[in-house]
């Protein structure tokens, strides 16, 4: 064979492999869609006949979509996208009918995957004036920008009279994030809907002062004043100059009344995230000497140094006041922030008993004793309100805490959010820097819906918490917990055991001893580590003494007992554990009405 007849055997198989292509890639699929096409039409054709009062009248225009005419037998042939299996678009296939000149003439339009009819689907462009995003304040008549152009690639510039605006959603009284649609048309229908958010926000300085008639605080029992900050739940109390002055829903930790003030800034402020913390503000709090003769007073005559926490005054109670009510005495034993002597300072609570009676606000104790702690922080004034009324269901929010996702892992949350595991709701204690995630049981451990209650159950006359020893809560909370919950999500963890000469006080802890476990007792001066008022059984703590007979136990009230507690006691448990760093959320926002759901 010579070289002419080679190459031009070459060069046929070169034509021959690009007519192929051409067929297979350009001819065969145009084709096939032509055909598919036509069907179409054909069936829709069918349809009308046979549906005439769906013919459009006037300028109006019909239109059936291709799923329609599968769904009602018009058309039974299967539309594929060329070399595969899967079928054409259904839902965003269809015929369009309308009267020109006296006749019905249709338009066609057909999506298989990248292949489309060239007869107009497109809605027209709007254009807005101004942002697509708008924020407004609180009260403020909201005027739309309206919209700058309206153009179609068919019908080309439209008159913007034409485009549909709603914006009758928004409430201005309300703050929240609304949406204003602007709906077009062009002649053959083609819809185009364009959103605009509008945001009703207010400055929390004012939200406080619209909510408290001018007055800037609020009085009461229940009013509406709760704020979600940091994923934590806080009250407001009220306008501090040009700032707002926020506490704690609830008591977070026991702790003597003489290690608040390193308690809340070395162990609580660092249990606030990074962005909650920006709109934070050093301040100077209320802490005046209190006697029998100025405890009704509302004027403040000393104040610390500037800090970032800290806890309620007197004076702060006294003007919340309402019949002796006030959302600032709760049901446990709360300190605030007034000494009476050298070792006495004032407490808190709804109602008190024997020497005391219900006409008491405010009683003298020890300043040894550990009662609840509710920390007080300051928020800049300008701050944003971007959600919420200010209701428990639905309280005001600054948006800097975003809730977790679907597959995230939950050692990138929060201090204070809630999750469910093993049948029961825990609390997310911290983030440990080993990835894995502390967290405490809401409330006592159940079997059948009783709470599970042990003892010490040891001849030694100290009753130091080790999970070593037999017979002692360590111990059976370690071994034991696994019967009534599943323990497979959590880790195997050094845990320090605190242990004090004989009263538990705040940092002065004489020795610690690690143990490594699984499960463990509260420690008192945790996050979370007390309960709000009757809520609970009681509990045992951690907390451990060297004096003969000594144990530490949150009682159903919230207050710690501490002292010789005789070994035939029982109490409950409530159990802190430590999450594997593999745990993923699955659910939930981490509040206490939506917690996370997880699994690893």
């Amino acid at each position: 064979m010579n070289k002419k007849t080679i190459n031009f055997l070459k060069l046929l198989v070169v034509v021959v492999i690009a007519a192929l292509f051409v067929w297979f890639v350009f001819i065969y699929p145009s084709y096939n869609f032509s055909k598919y096409e036509k069907s179409l039409e054909e069936a829709a054709k069918r349809y009308f006949d046979l549906n005439q009062t769906e013919l459009p009248t006037g300028n109006r225009i019909a239109t059936v979509s291709m799923q329609t005419l599968y769904h009602k037998s018009y058309l039974k042939e299967d539309f594929y996208i060329p070399y595969t299996d899967e079928p054409c678009n259904l839902k965003d296939s269809w015929v369009k009918v309308r009267k020109v000149d006296g006749e019905y003439k249709y338009y066609t339009y057909l999506q298989c995957g990248a292949i489309r009819s060239t007869v107009d689907s497109k809605g027209p462009t709007i254009n807005l004036n101004g942002s697509e995003k708008i924020t407004v304040d609180l009260g403020e008549e909201y005027k739309d920008p309206g919209i700058k152009s309206v153009v179609d690639n068919s019908d080309g510039k439209m008159d913007v009279k034409e485009v549909t605006v709603n914006a009758s959603k928004v409430d201005t009284n309300k703050i929240g994030t609304y949406e204003v649609t602007y709906t077009a048309q062009d002649a053959l229908k083609n819809k185009t809907v364009v959103t605009r958010e509008v945001e009703v926000v207010s400055k929390i300085k004012n939200a406080v002062k619209v909510a408290t008639d001018k007055k800037g605080y609020y009085t009461g029992k229940e009013p509406n004043n709760y704020l979600r900050l940091s994923g934590m739940l806080f009250r407001i109390i009220g306008v501090d100059g040009d700032n707002v002055k926020i506490v704690a829903s609830e008591d977070i930790a026991n702790v003597n009344y003489s290690g608040i003030s390193s308690w809340l800034e070395d162990y609580y402020m660092s249990h606030i995230n990074d962005e909650a913390k920006k709109l934070l503000v050093k301040n100077k709090y209320c802490n005046m000497s209190a006697t029998t003769e100025n405890l009704s007073t509302t004027e403040c005559t000393s104040y610390t140094k500037k800090r970032y926490a800290y806890v309620t005054s007197i004076t702060d109670v006294n003007k919340s006041l309402v019949n002796n009510e006030s959302f600032l005495r709760p049901g446990t034993m709360t300190w605030l922030a007034n000494e009476s002597d050298k070792d006495k300072a004032y407490a808190t609570r709804n109602i008190f008993f024997g020497e005391y009676s219900y006409n008491y606000v405010f009683i003298p104790e020890n300043k040894s004793e550990n009662y609840g702690v509710r920390p007080v922080l300051t928020v800049k004034g300008n701050t944003l309100v971007k959600k919420g009324d200010g209701t428990y269901e639905n309280p005001y929010s600054f948006g800097e805490t975003k809730s977790g996702k679907i597959d995230e892992k939950i050692n990138t949350r929060y201090s204070g959010e809630y999750l469910e595991y093993a049948g029961n709701l825990w609390r997310i204690i911290e983030v440990n820097s080993d990835g894995t995630t502390k967290i405490i049981s809401v409330e006592n451990i159940k079997k059948n819906g009783v709470p599970v209650e042990i003892k010490y159950d040891t001849k030694s006359d100290k009753k130091i918490y080790n999970p070593k020893e037999k017979g002692n809560i360590g111990y059976q909370i370690n071994n034991r917990m696994s019967e009534y919950i599943d323990t497979s999500y959590f880790v195997n963890k050094n845990i320090s055991v605190p242990i004090y000469k004989k009263e538990f006080q705040y940092g002065k802890e004489l020795e610690t001893k690690k143990y490594k476990v699984k499960l463990s007792a509260p420690n008192m001066y945790e996050m979370f580590s007390t309960i709000e008022n009757q809520k609970n059984s009681s509990y045992w703590l951690i907390n451990s003494s060297e004096a003969k007979y000594y144990k530490a136990v949150t009682s159903d009230v919230g207050v710690v007992v501490s002292g010789e507690i005789g070994d035939f006691t029982k109490f409950g448990v409530r159990v802190v554990g430590n999450l594997s760093k593999s745990v993923i959320i699955t659910k939930g926002n981490g509040t206490l009405e939506k917690p996370y759901g997880i699994t690893k």
